[in-house]
């Protein structure tokens, strides 16, 4: 096992919540978004704000590398603890808690990170969403180039800031996503290296982390704990190997360490498993389908683009079969609550005329319109349980 060489985040006791609790993103306090502008503050790239206090944490640090692993929630850590030892004892240590900004769930949280910006300013605001203007729902982890990645995400990413400040920027993850709709809207500005496996994306991190003299900044991503947790849930088999697979990369990240380096670790969300009893399906009751043109979002979190004059109708319909399954707010509520933080005109109607937030252990599936395998999947994210909310920050210098 190894063990944290030098603590260096600042180690605050987590306050304790029911991993059901509801819990609002913390932009431009304790979020993701704040993670890679704080890590430019420490490399001196001039306008970096800092609210995470890294600059003071890691003095003489001039390279940072950044994992994020996909599906790692604070609330998942205990559970992984028992074949991920250096995982826990890097978050007893040297970790502290962030939100994911909302919705929790991978393309919003990916193009967060990259661009330091809550999700309503850069506009990937869900798993899928609508086109507006169009019938089409575009699923941003199958995107390519249409809609233009630059158009459809405009703001600036953190790597580009970092690039143009002579900071050399690498970014490494799987092959099959470089050049993606995706890869481009969260982390355009970096030099993209392959790597499949925790080996492979242990040594290529770690070698573009002491390539250079310089600054230095490198951004990995590994997916397959939150991929098993899908498919079989959280804390089964598949996901205790996962678990396990994403230590021996903890490990030899830190093991690997430049002196004048630092690791970051965080995650896009947590998971939770739903059970098959706390599962609606809109395809199958005619009252959900009443009223509605498009359906997107995801199982916990529903996009409802309704026919003109609909809404009343559909949010009454929605909460008298939903219940306490659920809230069900119109696209003004949930825009004013601030969950995706200020978000710009241009931006505002891929939000659903109406959003269904699932409480507690429920969600919506759509059996039809949807891939079947979607409506088979054992856990989901997605909502603002924390649960899914609440992620980790472990930092360590070399």
């Amino acid at each position: 096992m190894a063990g944290p060489r030098r603590p260096a985040a600042p180690v605050r006791p987590p306050p304790v919540t029911d991993p059901l609790e509801i819990v609002g993103p913390r932009y431009g306090d304790a979020s993701l978004a704040d993670v890679l502008p704080a890590a430019l503050a420490v490399l001196d790239v001039p306008g970096a704000a800092d609210p995470l206090g890294l600059r003071a944490a890691l003095p003489g640090v001039r390279r940072i590398a950044v994992l994020l692993v996909d599906g790692l929630g604070w609330h998942q850590i205990p559970t992984a603890a028992p074949y991920a030892p250096t995982l826990a004892g890097l978050a007893a240590t040297a970790g502290r808690q962030l939100t994911s900004g909302f919705p929790s769930t991978t393309p919003t949280s990916l193009v967060t990170l990259g661009t330091g910006a809550a999700p309503g300013a850069h506009g990937v605001l869900g798993f899928t969403v609508r086109v507006p203007g169009t019938d089409r729902v575009l699923n941003h982890i199958e995107w390519a180039a249409d809609p233009a990645p630059l158009r459809w995400q405009p703001v600036r990413t953190q790597l580009e800031r970092a690039r143009a400040a002579g900071v050399a920027v690498t970014v490494v993850s799987r092959p099959e996503f470089g050049g993606s709709g995706l890869t481009l809207a969260a982390n355009r500005g970096g030099d993209y290296r392959g790597a499949s496996g925790v080996d492979a994306l242990a040594e290529r991190m770690l070698a573009a982390l002491a390539a250079g003299a310089g600054p230095t900044l490198v951004s990995g991503y590994h997916p397959d704990l939150d991929r098993h947790g899908h498919l079989t849930g959280v804390d089964s088999a598949p996901w205790r190997i996962a678990a396990a697979e994403v230590d021996r990369l903890l490990a030899r990240l830190v093991d690997g360490l430049p002196p004048d380096a630092a690791l970051l670790v965080t995650a896009d969300h947590g998971q939770l498993d739903i059970p098959a009893g706390h599962r609606f399906d809109l395809d199958t009751d005619p009252r959900l389908r009443a009223g509605l043109e498009v359906v997107a979002g995801e199982p916990r979190v529903r996009y409802l683009h309704v026919t003109p004059g609909a809404v009343d109708d559909v949010v009454a319909a929605w909460s008298a079969v939903l219940g306490d399954a659920a809230r069900v707010r119109t696209r003004d509520e949930v825009v004013a609550a601030g969950w995706f933080g200020p978000v710009a005109e241009e931006h505002l109607l891929r939000i659903g005329d109406v959003v269904v937030i699932c409480n507690a252990t429920y969600a919506v599936t759509a059996s039809r319109s949807e891939p079947p395998a979607v409506s088979r999947l054992v856990a989901y994210h997605g909502a603002d349980t924390a649960a899914e909310m609440t992620i980790p920050l472990l930092v360590v210098r070399g």
